[in-house]
């Protein structure tokens, strides 16, 4: 029996049934064109027999194209009655025993995950998109590639390049753990109820090497915090607190990392972030 999906009556009828009203507070926009779950799908790559983690399923119109792919889907969903009706969704729409894992929990307390997903999908609210990326990129490495459908805003900071106006901590942070890149807009109108902002998809492939351990990310992402603190600030100022406690001490760390103490934070790369951090470490170990 082929996996069937969601239609937009049905999905309000799920709500209905559960007296679910879709809230800001969650970011509960349901996804209600086949067309568009399918494309994120198609996007993101997904194969029959990956292991796919999705954030945030809702109803599950998302999860079912997943599943329609041939993957197997980890769903981490924090509302309980989501979490509680979204396997008998699946089975009503011919997906098989086993193919479906849901996690009852909030995606930002999560530490293990069953199956060792290698994909990430989601559909992710304003206020947790940034933190619930970072927390899966830090705390799964078996993550190699995902796709991502946020606002607008979130979508082209997260791909922003250096030196350009939207680029910012979250920018550098989540290029520690390889290149990003805008890949599509999502019409307002696919979702129930329409929001007042548009949406994109950003997607994400893993390097094949880490850019260094648990210890040198830390200091990294501290350095950075530090820097966008003080947005338009000189290096050797803004990241003083950080860096030996003073301006002068700030500028012999940076000038042995090759940057410039007179330079900007947000026109600099992850890399020039992760040779500041290397150098400070030689400062204090000297």
């Amino acid at each position: 029996m082929p996996v069937t999906l969601l239609g937009a009556a049905e999905i309000r009828a799920l709500a209905a049934d559960l007296d679910v009203t879709p809230t800001k507070k969650l970011g509960q926009n349901f996804v209600v064109d086949a067309n568009t779950v399918r494309k994120i799908v198609h996007v993101a790559e997904v194969r029959p027999g990956d292991r796919v983690v999705e954030v945030g399923p809702g109803l599950g119109s998302l999860t079912l194209a997943i599943l329609e792919a041939g993957a197997a889907v980890t769903a981490v969903e924090i509302d309980h009655r989501l979490a509680e009706r979204l396997p008998a969704t699946a089975a009503a729409h011919g997906v098989s025993d086993g193919a479906l894992t849901v996690v009852d929990a909030d995606a930002l307390r999560v530490t293990e995950l069953p199956g060792d997903p290698t994909v990430l999908v989601a559909n992710l609210p304003y206020n947790v998109s940034v933190p619930v990326l970072l927390h899966f990129l830090e705390t799964f490495p078996a993550l190699e590639k995902g796709v991502v459908m946020v606002q607008a805003e979130v979508g082209e900071r997260l791909a922003a390049p250096p030196g350009s106006k939207v680029y910012g901590a979250p920018s550098v942070k989540a290029a520690w753990y390889g290149p990003w890149k805008l890949a599509g807009t999502v019409s307002r109108q696919v979702f129930w109820p329409v929001p007042n902002v548009d949406s994109v998809l950003v997607g994400f492939r893993r390097d094949a090497e880490p850019r260094g351990d648990e210890a040198l990310r830390r200091r990294t992402f501290a350095i950075i915090d530090a820097a966008f603190q003080q947005r338009r600030k000189m290096l050797r100022q803004a990241l003083s607190q950080v860096l030996g406690g003073s301006a002068g001490a700030a500028s012999v760390i940076l000038e042995r990392a090759g940057v410039a103490p007179t330079a900007r934070g947000e026109d600099l790369s992850i890399e020039d972030y992760v040779r500041i951090a290397g150098s400070a470490a030689t400062e204090s170990e000297s």
